[in-house]
């Protein structure tokens, strides 16, 4: 079968194993996706890897709109992503509605699981707040960075230390196997990001990455968005 390759921020994985198979049989093609924090697929793509499809923040598509690296009219945005508080399948889920609780259950963890937080956008917004709750150096041999946000999610899962907790986006929770969504930020520090899908100006199949695209953000898979973790855009 013939490939289409796509970027994407760890995020969209989950939806997009969810429509791989229909998007196979439809056209013919495999999808060979690449799925990791936004800002090293940003550097793949600029680097000149294989890229028909790109998913990742709206704020960043719109950056490669403007540098010509995705094409012109072609991006659609997937919906909106909270960054949660995971726990273990099983564990207590410690009171979270609060700021004061939040800091009480990440003081209280043995290890805190979380993604990049130099290049994923859960990774980068965990380490501010854990700033602004005063708790980042006390805390810091406890905190325990992955490439991803699936990788924190998957040593999470197998972690053995007492109140071990993770932060990732919902998406990523959602379809990690051993970790359950225990919550989302308190709305002091919500963090809500759009993932939007384009076409790569260098796509080898622009016809098949838009039918992609077109799938995903279809009102047919408005469901599967649902389930895993997307939440429609405000009005």
């Amino acid at each position: 079968m013939t490939s289409l390759h796509l970027l994407s921020g760890g995020a969209a994985k989950g939806l997009v194993t969810a429509v791989q198979d229909r998007f196979s049989r439809e056209t013919g093609m495999v999808i060979e996706g690449q799925f990791d924090a936004v800002g090293k697929m940003k550097d793949q793509l600029l680097a000149g890897a294989p890229c028909d499809v790109v998913i990742l923040t709206s704020a960043l598509i719109t950056q490669l709109t403007e540098s010509c690296d995705v094409a012109s009219g072609s991006a659609r945005p997937l919906g909106l992503v909270k960054t949660g508080i995971a726990v273990k399948d099983g564990a207590p889920i410690p009171p979270l509605a609060t700021v004061a609780e939040l800091r009480q259950a990440l003081l209280a963890a043995g290890a805190i699981y979380f993604p990049d937080p130099e290049k994923a956008t859960a990774g980068i917004h965990f380490m501010k707040v854990m700033h602004l709750l005063g708790v980042d150096t006390e805390m810091a041999g406890r905190l325990h960075p992955y490439p991803n946000g699936a990788a924190a999610m998957h040593a999470l899962a197998q972690s053995s230390e007492p109140r071990a907790i993770g932060c990732t986006q919902a998406t990523e929770i959602i379809f990690a196997a051993g970790v359950q969504l225990a919550a989302s930020l308190p709305r002091e520090f919500e963090l809500a990001t759009v993932y939007t899908a384009a076409v790569s100006s260098r796509a080898e199949h622009p016809r098949a990455a838009a039918a992609l695209i077109e799938l995903l953000t279809s009102e047919e898979a408005a469901g599967l968005r649902s389930a895993g973790g997307f939440e429609p855009l405000p009005e």
